[in-house]
């Protein structure tokens, strides 16, 4: 069984829709498909919201815009008429549900964030109806599925949820025997969720690939693909290095670092649910369908030179909590991230000394941590500072740690581009080190270890 995700990047325009439909038409057997919003339609529905809570005035033409998308290309790649009335009403009904939510929070004034979940839900909701009926106009049957419908349940996290994997796999089971059976393609929407009691839950940014890799569990697929609009994983950002080059093989292992740490070819957790199964992930490029794209193995696969990509995330900060046993007394890490984890932020990773407890945090999330912290004195915490003008630098690759010198090769190449480091990680894991500059220096810092590590092309 196969798996197919299709991101935002894939659904822009007639032709990249047309495409995707190909793809998935060639296959022999049919594949489970799970679909992201059309690029750009998740930012037009947050807007959407916030337009909704200052003026209701501005939801008709919010909704239109939203309607003149996706009919237009239901128009324009659905050539049977009967088939393509069906899949316009679909979209209409999927968009008046929409709409009710849209005045409802203009009328209260108010979207909590379960109201706005359950907006933001309907890019895929609305995706979905308009690649099934894409799908079936080229022959294939095929099903638009929901995922709060399918028993895609989570924890109550309505921002950042986890799937109840097991509880999931139960209520699935008769969907997954009648999608084994091949009578027909589901198109299932990604990036959401539902509580038990039945609120949406969202995974984030690029959630959908976490959505496909839990279906992926869900039906014991042996194959996942992850389409994009690039290529796969780079040796680095090509913006930042213009010798970047692709990535043919990574470990499970080696991708969750890169998307953890920068990387955002993958949502960081989409390899969690895999753990144990022998599945192959492979993220493969809408415009050139036959390269082999980056495959991502459970097996681990050492390089002569170890690093396999160096990466950078510039959206982190630094809190410093000092004190004179802060990383001596018990119970004081443990009791800094209950009451971070309280306020649904998430702690990068944790670094500590005697005297000091560092924390990389999201920075979005930095004030609200800092302040937190700082009022929650307790007679051991004596400081904190906040740094946000920083960035995580990672290199990242199988023998990291076991490799003799790989740290003073990162380091010596650091030093010679003139670049001071603030922080240091290595051992924490076994496939990367990173280490915390100043932002300015990231791009240089990039480019020091890439050509370190990768030297230039030679063609």
């Amino acid at each position: 069984m196969k798996v197919m995700k299709f991101g935002g990047g894939c659904l822009k325009t007639e032709e990249t829709l047309n495409q995707v439909v190909e793809i998935v038409a060639r296959e022999k057997r049919k594949p489970a498909v799970v679909v992201s919003a059309l690029n750009g339609v998740t930012d037009q529905l947050i807007a959407s919201v916030a337009a909704a809570q200052r003026d209701e005035r501005t939801i008709p033409d919010r909704i239109e815009s939203l309607r003149d998308r996706h009919v237009r290309l239901a128009e324009r790649t659905i050539r049977d008429e009967a088939l393509r009335e069906e899949t316009v009403r679909a979209i209409e009904t999927a968009l008046k549900r929409v709409e009710r939510l849209l005045y409802g929070v203009a009328y209260t004034g108010e979207a909590s964030p379960a109201i706005r979940n359950h907006v933001l839900s309907y890019g895929e909701r609305l995706a979905a109806r308009l690649v099934a009926g894409a799908i079936r106009a080229r022959g294939p049957a095929a099903r638009p599925l929901d995922s709060d419908r399918i028993g895609m349940v989570t924890d109550d996290n309505l921002e950042n949820a986890t799937v109840k994997l097991a509880l999931f796999r139960r209520k699935f089971r008769r969907t997954a025997g009648e999608i084994k059976r091949g009578s027909f393609v589901p198109v299932i929407t990604g990036f959401f969720g539902v509580t038990p009691d039945g609120r949406i839950s969202l995974f984030g940014r690029n959630g959908s690939d976490y959505s496909a890799s839990v279906v992926a569990y869900g039906l014991k697929a042996r194959s996942l693909e992850i389409w994009k609009d690039v290529g796969g994983f780079m040796s680095a950002d090509p913006g930042a290095e213009k010798n970047a080059r692709k990535i043919d093989r990574l470990s499970y292992y080696e991708a969750a670092e890169l998307s953890y740490f920068g990387a955002k070819i993958l949502h960081p957790r989409t390899l969690e649910p895999l753990t144990g199964l022998d599945a192959e992930v492979r993220i493969k490029c809408l415009s050139d369908p036959d390269d082999p794209g980056t495959e991502i193995h459970r097996r681990a696969e050492a390089k002569k030179s170890v690093a396999k990509s160096v990466t950078a995330n510039e959206g982190i900060a630094l809190l410093r909590i000092h004190g004179p046993g802060v990383g001596y007394k018990p119970g004081i890490v443990g009791r800094i991230g209950r009451q971070l984890s309280a306020l649904n932020i998430n702690i990068y990773s944790i670094i500590t000394a005697q005297t000091c407890i560092n924390l990389l945090v999201d920075r979005k999330d930095a004030r609200r941590s800092y302040q937190a912290l700082k009022d929650d004195r307790n007679g051991v915490i004596a400081r904190v500072d906040l740094e946000e003008d920083v960035a995580l630098v990672a290199v990242v690759g199988e023998g990291m740690v076991a490799r003799c010198g790989v740290a003073a090769r990162i380091f010596s190449a650091v030093a010679k581009a003139g670049i001071n480091v603030e922080m240091i990680s290595s051992g924490a894991s076994e496939v990367a080190t990173y280490f915390i500059v100043d932002r300015k220096d990231t791009a240089r810092a990039v480019r020091a270890l890439h050509r370190e590590f990768f030297g230039a092309r030679t063609t």
